[in-house]
Parts: structure tokens; sequence; C-alpha cells
């Protein structure tokens, strides 16, 4: 369970918030509240709301390989949630574990559970996500680079039959992303990074999601192409009404975006609150923002950063 720290306005998880405790001289023990307490008070999201749901969920690889560690989290409604972390912190684990795509790389949820709206959603196939409205983008830009732009949007609506509203997304496609309609002819192998991106994410919103799981989308690109990339999901979200789980590295990019936010390490979520609030949290500045910290100056100071994070004393 996470809770409210009366330190820095985000939640802890519980069994970290236990060890800092124990570190605590006995005297000053007692003024720390319990996670219990922080929770009850301070939970950031309506659970009315609440369209997606992991609970407690671990995955392995390979039977014997164990990755997320008990990993929960909440999407909101319409809402933009960003999913930090380092590289190997279990991102696109998570990722591809609610969009079921972990048989294809030897994985699979051994614990725990994952609802959409209410319904277990572990045993449905990564097709039948899609008809409901949950439509992952890979890391990596994937395209066909073999054949058009339009042609690589036009198999995000391959499953569908309405060819009239499949022209209209199309339209819409090309209104949030005027540059893909000016490259609508050119192979996609022949097309920038940013424009492949751009590409990946505008086929995801030919299949009429809800909800889209955006892995890494600023991976490669350039800063400029960055900001527009993550300035268009903004726009769907806000006039589309898509909801978004966005799993970045790019922590100061994201949490500018982003309502709320979960970090992760070494496959757990060991912080989460809303993105103002990670922002100005003096850990995150210093540990994924580059800010803060300035006394220390030696190698040796650097190399131990990981003993003094606050979550795993």
């Amino acid at each position: 369970m996470a809770g409210q720290s009366p330190l820095h306005g985000v939640r802890w998880c519980g069994g970290c918030w236990f060890q800092r405790l124990l570190k605590q001289p006995p005297a000053e023990r007692a003024a720390l509240r319990s996670p219990a307490d922080w929770y009850d008070e301070s939970n950031a999201m309506d659970s009315t709301n609440i369209v997606l749901q992991v609970n407690g969920i671990e995955v392995i690889y390979n039977h014997v390989i164990l990755v997320l560690k008990g990993v929960s989290l909440q999407l909101p409604e319409k809402g933009i949630v960003a999913l930090l972390g380092g590289n190997g912190a279990g991102k696109t684990t998570t990722l591809r574990a609610i969009s079921n795509l972990l048989k294809g790389e030897r994985g699979e949820v051994t614990k725990g559970s994952i609802e959409l709206r209410g319904e277990r959603i572990e045993n449905l196939s990564p097709a039948d996500l899609v008809k409901r409205g949950v439509v992952q983008v890979m890391e990596g830009r994937h395209c066909f680079a073999h054949l058009s732009i339009e042609e690589n949007l036009l198999t995000g609506a391959y499953t569908r039959s309405d060819r009239g509203e499949i022209a209209a997304n199309l339209e819409k496609v090309y209104t949030y992303f005027p540059r893909l309609k000016t490259r609508r002819t050119s192979q996609a192998a022949y097309t920038s990074g940013g424009e492949q991106q751009m590409c990946a994410i505008g086929r995801a919103i030919m299949c009429n999601p809800s909800i889209v799981l955006l892995d890494e989308p600023s991976m490669g690109l350039a800063p400029q192409i960055v900001e527009e990339v993550f300035n268009i999901v903004k726009d769907l979200n806000a006039k589309e009404g898509t909801t978004f789980l966005l799993a970045e590295q790019n922590t100061n990019m994201a949490l500018k975006y982003a309502d709320y936010g979960y970090i992760m390490e070494s496959g757990r979520i060991v912080m989460d609150g809303p993105a103002q609030e990670l922002a100005n949290n003096e850990d995150v500045k210093e540990f994924y923002l580059g800010v803060g910290g300035g006394e220390r100056k030696s190698f040796k100071d650097v190399k131990s950063y990981k003993r003094r994070k606050r979550w795993l004393a």
C-alpha cells in the first residue's frame, strides 16, 4: 500500500516507509504516520472514474526471471499518466502485461490482476483488447518500411469495415499530424524518425482507441520533435478524450504533460503522485531531472547514489 509522505507530498511504497522508520531515532518514530494513515487522507485519484487498474501483478520471463514484483497502478478516464524509470525498471513489461503481449517474449503474469472497467483482461488476446479500445504503440517507431505513410495508417483500421468512418478517421489523423499528410505517399523507410513515430501513433488512433499505451515516445528523437509529439498527445487527450499511459525515461518532458506519475525501480513502483508534486520533489529532481545535489563532487558519491535514495534506504 502507498501513503502520503509527510516530507515530500508524494506517496511512497509501504515497505520502503517501514525501512525508513527503522532508521529513525526511537524518539522520532512516533511522529511518522503509517502508510495506511497517509492513503486514507490523500488518494489523489477519484476511484469512480478509473478505467484501468493494475493490482499487484508479478511477471516472470522464461519461467524463472522475475521482472515485475507487485506492480499496482490506476489509469483515470481521459487522463495522462506517466510511468517513469530508468532502463530495465520494468516499464515496457508493465505495458506488455496490460496489452497481453508478453507471450511473444516468453513472459507471463503469475500473480495479481488487470481490470478494464471492472472486467478482468489477463486472458484476453491482444486483438480482443484492441476491440475494447486498448492499443499499444510499441517502442522503436515500428512501421512497415515498404508501405507508404497512408498505407501504414490504414493498417490500423484493418479490423474495421465502416469505410466512411475510416476515411473520417484518416482525415482526423492528418489534422493532428499535418506532416503525415504532406508525406502520405512517401515510403515509410524514407521518412524521418519523428515522422515514423507520428505514423505509429496515428496508426493507433485509426483503431478508435479509448486507451493508448505509449512506450518511449521520445526515444531517439530531436528535442523539438519530442516537444511536438507530446503536444499532439496532449491535444488528443484534451479534444478526443483519449486516455494515455506513457512509459518514458524523459522524466522532465513526461511530468510536464502528464496529470499523474508513477516511478519504477527494479520492477516495483517506488513513488507516485500528481505530476507537479513529483516534479517538485527533491529526490525526483536529483535522481531523474539532474537538479540539486550539487554539494557532491566525487565519483565515489555518484556511484553510491542508490543507497541514498529514500525509497531504497
